[in-house]
């Protein structure tokens, strides 16, 4: 009996990524390339400016810089050369706390604190791709926020096993400390406010 042979999507570098078209963003896990959904929801924005927001503000004078989507995170081990880099993501917002990391391209290496908003259409993924991704490269600190359940899942790195501690579930209320950033507060009231603007 002839077995027929399982599909392998074609596999891609981040060498074929620089040449790709800017009129779509990709994502690249494993060398698979993902293409990204339409454009956000003008809340998904506002909440992500509001994020964004507080932590430049809160960073003012520190040596972490926090910055927003669109802004390639290339995935890999130290050393390894751009052209081999097989995971790039695009997180909604990274703090990046080692200066050498960060280059005219994006950041090279798991910046510290990652934060997704997550919806209907990207919840799986930010669930378990990407947190596989997250996890396998260490980032300190992952918070997924739900629009529509108004809930903040907090992932916290272990160094010791290699994988995130069972996730903290959080209503979108009062004020919560970053631990990958020595506790700097996000207020998560004033991320609430702007996920009900327009309701």
């Amino acid at each position: 009996m002839v077995q027929s042979a399982q599909y392998e999507p074609p596999r891609f570098t981040y060498a074929d990524y620089l040449q790709w078209s800017d009129a779509e963003r990709w994502e690249l896990v494993n060398g698979e390339a993902f293409c990204m959904t339409p454009a956000p929801t003008t809340t998904h924005q506002r909440v992500v400016l509001e994020i964004g927001t507080q932590l430049r503000g809160l960073l003012r004078g520190h040596k972490c810089e926090a910055f927003i989507a669109p802004f390639d995170v290339r995935f890999c081990e130290p050393g390894t050369p751009d052209e081999e880099v097989r995971d790039i993501l695009q997180p909604d917002i990274v703090v990046v706390c080692d200066p050498k990391k960060i280059d005219e391209r994006g950041c090279k290496g798991a910046p510290d604190f990652i934060v997704e908003i997550t919806s209907p259409s990207t919840s799986a993924r930010d669930k378990t791709v990407k947190l596989g991704v997250y996890e396998k490269y260490g980032v300190r600190e992952y918070w997924i926020v739900d629009l529509q359940t108004k809930l903040v899942s907090v992932y916290l790195f272990d160094a010791a096993s290699g994988r995130y501690a069972p996730p903290s579930v959080l209503e979108m209320q009062g004020k919560r400390a970053v631990v990958a950033l020595a506790g700097l507060e996000v207020d998560l009231d004033e991320v609430l406010a702007e996920s009900k603007v327009g309701e």
